[in-house]
């Protein structure tokens, strides 16, 4: 009974966000239940002690780099960057290409710093061009922007500043290039067999004279290429993200030292503050408040009539990015308070005694039920990364393998039915699940097999 009420609320949520509703009001609705099953009395206490103080715990951390994430790919739209780079991936590669072409755009706006939703708006004007003139199914381009957008680029590239990668780092004390060669190991068999997959689809598909199709909704508007920009300054924000990305999580530590006591300033009320724990975020914002205002030094002529409507916007898909990821992460939280949770976890310990093993299999387990990468990696790490830390020590694990372990595994299940940048990838392209999950759920099943992939490479050849 107690696994049961795990899984129903899991369940019940998998079926409202196939349905198409908001998690933002039904992550909560889905907890509470599981809890009103045990205990009607300790559904307020869970919802503001539990629910609500994990959902504000998550905001406060991280809510700045999905904000800063936001403007900067909104910015680097409107200045027409994103269609620049778009073109001269196309013009290099070709249109025969086109799969291959998305998924490049993708993987690069990504790990340039631009939020996963915004890249997914930015590249799907450009998808359905090619699709469209190459004949291919408009159902494939879900999974062709998901492959740039959710999987090497989000949390296996070293340096990537997405949050799945970010997260870990306030764990472990690691930066957001721990495990390279892992890294770069599980990227290469990611991107290899997805790209495989959907060069079969295509090819399976014209062979039964499956084209584009037709009366498709949110088709998007003939694009203008005279005014693009040059490719070399639509990239050099992107590159400025990187490269200073990586010189903050170096020059910060050198700069406060392992810890902030504000009494030095004369604020005794607040206590000290970690460095440690904080460095890799501050690295990734500051590293994309120089991103935006690299856009803003070069094209600032072009976005100032739209600038404020486009910030606005932006702003509100940050906060709509970050309440869904934060109601999800709630949700976990709830569900992994109850008793089922620790059946269900006393479960994976038993099965899978190794630490990386037990942590990939933990972490994806619950982006599974929360229907987020990151909410999931958080509640894995917040429950478990001392006893993974205190393993590896014993074990002689190097802490970067369990940052990159961890980051990669909320990547795997995390994309199921319910899950938030999937039900926003669906909507933009005007898809249904129906339609284009099977090929999306193609990529969580090679993003899952990766993780163990790259477990097995380090202890093989104990790569790092």
């Amino acid at each position: 009974m107690d696994v049961l009420l795990v899984l129903l609320p899991l369940a019940f949520l998998i079926f409202v966000a196939y349905r198409g509703f908001n998690v933002i009001l039904f992550a909560p609705i889905a907890a509470l239940l599981a809890v009103l099953l045990a205990d009607p009395a300790l559904v307020l206490p869970f919802f503001s002690g539990v629910f609500l103080d994990k959902m504000a715990g998550f905001i406060k951390l991280y809510f700045p780099v999905f904000l800063l994430g936001a403007v900067l790919g909104k910015l680097i739209e409107m200045a027409g960057y994103a269609k620049s780079i778009s073109v001269a991936v196309i013009r290099l590669i070709g249109k025969d290409r086109a799969i291959l072409a998305v998924v490049l755009v993708g993987a690069i706006l990504s790990y340039g710093g631009v939020s996963l939703f915004v890249v997914v708006f930015a590249v799907y004007p450009f998808a359905a061009e090619l699709f469209k003139a190459s004949d291919i199914p408009k159902r494939l381009i879900p999974a062709t922007i998901g492959l740039g957008a959710f999987t090497f680029t989000m949390d296996a590239l070293p340096g990537t500043p997405q949050i799945q990668n970010i997260i870990p780092t306030t764990f472990f004390n690691t930066d957001a290039w721990a495990a390279p060669w892992l890294g770069i190991c599980g990227s290469i068999f990611i991107f290899s067999i997805a790209l495989f997959y959907l060069q079969w689809q295509r090819n399976l598909a014209a062979k039964r004279g499956e084209g584009y199709g037709k009366n498709h909704i949110n088709e998007p508007e003939k694009r203008d290429e005279k005014t693009l920009p040059s490719v070399w300054i639509a990239v050099l924000p992107l590159l400025i993200v990187t490269v200073f990305n990586k010189v903050f999580t170096w020059r910060i530590p050198q700069f406060y030292g392992k810890a902030f006591d504000f009494s030095s300033v004369g604020i005794d009320a607040v206590p000290a503050i970690d460095i440690s724990k904080l460095t890799a975020v501050w690295a990734v914002e500051g590293a994309l408040v120089l991103g935006i205002t690299t856009v803003l030094i070069f094209a600032f002529r072009t976005i100032k009539t739209g600038f404020t409507a486009g910030l606005n916007l932006a702003i509100g898909g940050s906060l709509l990015a970050t309440l869904n990821t934060a109601s999800e992460y709630g949700f976990g939280a709830v569900i992994a308070a109850l008793p089922g949770f620790k059946v269900v976890s006393a479960a994976i310990a038993s099965a899978f005694k190794d630490p990386l093993v037990n942590e990939a299999v933990t972490t994806t387990t619950l982006a599974g039920i929360t229907g987020s990468g990151s909410g999931g990696l958080s509640i894995s790490l917040a429950l478990m990364s001392k006893t993974y830390l205190e393993q590896a020590t014993r074990l002689g694990i190097d802490p970067e393998v369990l940052h990159r372990v961890a980051a990669m595994a909320c990547g795997g299940m995390d994309s199921l039915p319910h899950n938030g940048a999937l039900i926003t990838l669906l909507a933009v392209t005007g898809l249904t699940h129906q339609q284009a999950y099977k090929d999306i759920f193609l990529l969580t099943l090679v993003k899952t097999a990766a993780v163990f992939f790259v477990i097995a490479l380090y202890y093989l050849f104990g790569i790092v």
